[in-house]
């Protein structure tokens, strides 16, 4: 079967997709990005059957020109794939241009629109936050008024947080609209602020049917984290999985609601203070920010591997859940590159022997904008309380130093 890969830029983790997508016997792997090939590492350059650069990965009429060219020079694409939430719009637009199956462009745009999105998971009973897409400053105060402070304004289609803007008061709000004034070619999506223990959901869905499912824990919320730049995040996936059946029951009837058949998924939950279940957000693609790499530690299989089955083939076999894992994410305060990192050798001392993966800041490394800072580290045992504690003890010992 030749099928064809977007990868707009060949980031770390997009080639993990990539060599897991080539590794699957039976496939001829073409890739399709704006880098030149010689970006690719050399090792899996050589299992490519072919590369097609495009000015704008993005644009469905660049993918169907990438799928056309590839087709006559090396037999026809039977596939297209990526595992970019920004690409899933184009990549299902480009496959119904071509005949290809895959997600449809009106399942995308469900899960790409967050105010659509919203509407879709209300309208079936789904519990999730009051929203409002607003294309004017008085549309955004007129939800403010209604919801009540704090709330949530962020991009209809924003992905990992960016431009998500918590407003806690009028003063905030009216400094908010002089700096990002919504317009009706730019709107904002207004959403009651949530508050709880955040988690995501990640799940494999097989011909409209949940056949795989995990949870985590976010500590503490991606926001919080962002409006702290002191704050070193941390994921905890549980070993055991006993009482979230209602998130399980919930995610399953808002994957439906959608129009999800087949795809892994990563969605992002509150545990509300009273025990009951607020859907934030979900997208049609694998997780990111290392959580690929954490359900792979904790089921003993590889998942850059399985989500190209999953769109190639359609199967996935559901593996046992065998550990607890998490990820402690170091960032530096202030500005600037990496000076040093303080604390290694106690936390090596201390939590050492949990750690199956560390990818620690280097010297004069920058620091991503993002919660997830300039490095992380993994740890995993068949303790989650022990996981756990290891976990905020890693992030008391380690600290980054920027300048």
């Amino acid at each position: 079967m030749h099928v064809a890969f977007v990868a707009p830029f060949l980031m770390e983790a997009t080639l993990r997709f990539v060599a897991g997508a080539a590794a699957l016997p039976g496939i001829r792997l073409s890739l399709v990005s704006q880098d030149p090939l010689e970006r690719v590492p050399p090792g899996l350059r050589a299992r490519l059957a072919g590369h097609w650069r495009v000015a704008d990965a993005f644009e469905p009429a660049a993918l169907v020109q990438a799928a056309d060219g590839l087709g006559r020079r090396l037999g026809p694409i039977e596939r297209l794939i990526g595992s970019l939430e920004q690409l899933q719009e184009p990549l299902a637009v480009a496959r119904e241009r071509l005949g290809l199956p895959g997600l449809p462009s009106s399942v995308a745009h469900n899960f790409r629109d967050k105010a659509r999105m919203k509407d879709v998971l209300r309208a079936a009973g789904v519990p999730c936050a009051r929203h409002a897409l607003a294309t004017s400053a008085a549309e955004i105060a007129a939800f403010a008024a209604a919801a009540g402070f704090p709330i949530v304004v962020k991009p209809p289609a924003g992905a990992g947080g960016a431009g998500t803007h918590r407003i806690d008061d009028a003063t905030a709000l009216a400094r908010h609209l002089a700096a990002h004034p919504p317009t009706a070619a730019q709107p904002a999506l207004c959403e009651e602020f949530l508050s709880g223990a955040e988690h995501s959901f990640d799940s494999v869905f097989i011909d409209g049917r949940l056949v795989f499912w995990s949870v985590s824990r976010y500590v503490p919320s991606p926001l919080t984290v962002m409006e702290n730049p002191w704050i070193q995040w941390c994921v905890l996936l549980p070993r055991e999985l006993e009482g979230f059946e209602d998130i399980r029951r919930i995610g399953a009837s808002a994957l439906g609601a959608l129009g999800l058949q087949s795809g892994m998924t990563h969605m992002e939950w509150f545990r509300r203070p009273d025990g009951s279940v607020a859907v934030s957000e979900v997208a049609a693609r694998p997780p990111g920010a290392q959580f690929t790499t954490l359900l792979s530690f904790a089921h003993d299989r590889d998942f850059y591997r399985a989500w190209p089955e999953i769109v190639i083939h359609n199967r996935f076999d559901p593996p046992p859940r065998r550990w607890a894992v998490g990820a402690a994410y170091l960032r530096g305060q202030g500005s600037g590159r990496v000076r040093r990192v303080l604390g290694l050798e106690a936390a090596q001392r201390e939590v050492g022997s949990l750690v199956v993966e560390a990818r620690l800041p280097e010297p004069g490394a920058s620091q991503a904008s993002g919660y997830e800072g300039a490095g992380h580290v993994i740890l995993r045992d068949a303790d989650t309380a022990r996981v756990e504690s290891a976990l905020r003890r890693l992030v008391t010992l380690v600290q980054v130093e920027l300048g």
